[in-house]
């Protein structure tokens, strides 16, 4: 009796567990449709989900959101930390709220290389915009990604727009280099910096102002308006070295103070300006396919990397030629090179 009790129990966890993992996408769109923010919100966690039995229909989820028609603007924030970026966000989008606009943040928070945590307070730190019910805030760890945003960003915009955000801002890390990859999923890229913080030379060493649409120098109040001046011009001076970018747009320089709600509304009147022109020129569309271009490669590699960590005799060899490799029987090239021809062969 026992033996029947314990297989009873067995057999009614699994049929628990199964309808655990059993998503209805249905279900899922029709909450985005109706900008429900439990749906948006389970439908980034599918998408961010690494469980195998969760990537068909996040497939799915993402393709019947791409046929919703949308009129959204990408905009990508970045900027050192300490710089004010979470102010600055919070600043424009009550801001845009005011001008009758629905918002979505994605915000992406930095991960511990050694514990893998992330803080993903951004939330807290946006207390004002994220009670409002015009807003949608959704912290992400950027996990290992080297580009400064999450791995599912992209899928994630796809979605917010799909629910009928009119801008969706894309708060990235603000780690150096890496940063550029964000440009290659928005609209409009903005730069944030510090006056007097030695940062102007070394953004121009970075590059990231090379992709920048707009550069802009914060908390430019009190004792700092001065130095934020001067930072204007010596950046306004250097971003003459730059050619004109495709479209034309010369990188424009401005000063604000988003804790005090000063010239925030001057940066958006420029940003609409861009997006207004570069949408009747064509510019938009075309900008928009070339990304695409690029998500599709960047799907391509991110699956090949999956499935070669996930193949299971490559596990097995790795594990060999790591330890082969640590005390210097063979090269890393060579070890590489055997392990890549084994996943070509399984």
């Amino acid at each position: 009796m026992s033996e029947k009790n314990n297989k009873s129990t067995s057999r009614i966890s699994e049929i628990k567990a199964k309808r655990k993992l059993e998503i209805s996408v249905d279900d899922i769109i029709n909450g985005i449709k109706s900008n429900d923010k439990t749906s948006i919100g389970k439908a980034i966690t599918l998408v961010e989900s690494n469980n195998i039995n969760h990537q068909n229909a996040a497939q799915e989820l993402i393709e019947r959101c791409l046929s919703i028609n949308t009129s959204s603007i990408r905009i990508g924030i970045t900027g050192v930390p300490g710089v004010g970026k979470s102010t600055f966000i919070e600043t424009l989008g009550t801001n845009l709220i005011a001008l009758k606009k629905k918002v979505a943040v994605l915000a992406i928070d930095p991960t511990s290389i050694k514990n893998k945590g992330s803080i993903l307070g951004d939330k807290t730190r946006m207390q004002q915009l994220s009670r409002n019910n015009n807003a949608f805030i959704r912290p992400s760890p950027a996990g290992e990604s080297l580009g400064g945003v999450a791995r599912k960003t992209r899928e994630a915009i796809i979605i917010c727009e799909a629910a009928g955000f009119d801008v969706v801002l894309i708060e990235t890390v603000g780690v150096g280099q890496s940063e550029v990859a964000v440009h290659g999923m928005v609209d409009f890229f903005l730069v944030l910096k510090l006056s007097g913080a030695g940062d102007e030379l070394q953004g121009i060493k970075r590059g990231i102002l090379e992709l920048a649409d707009a550069v802009v120098i914060n908390k430019a109040d009190g004792a700092q308006i001065s130095a934020a001046n001067l930072a204007v011009k010596e950046f306004t001076r250097a971003l003459h070295l730059y050619p004109p970018k495709e479209n034309g747009w010369k990188t424009k320089v401005l000063s604000c103070s988003a804790f005090m709600n000063i010239g925030v509304d001057e940066i958006w009147n420029m940003i609409d300006t861009y997006i207004k022109g570069n949408t009747a020129s064509g510019y938009l569309t075309k900008k928009r396919n070339q990304q695409n271009k690029y998500w599709l490669i960047q799907t391509i590699e991110n699956r090949l990397l999956e499935n070669f960590y996930e193949n299971k005799k490559v596990k097995k060899e790795l594990e060999k030629q790591l330890k082969i490799v640590s005390m210097g029987q063979t090269s890393p090239f060579k070890a590489a090179e055997k392990l890549l021809k084994l996943a070509k062969k399984t």
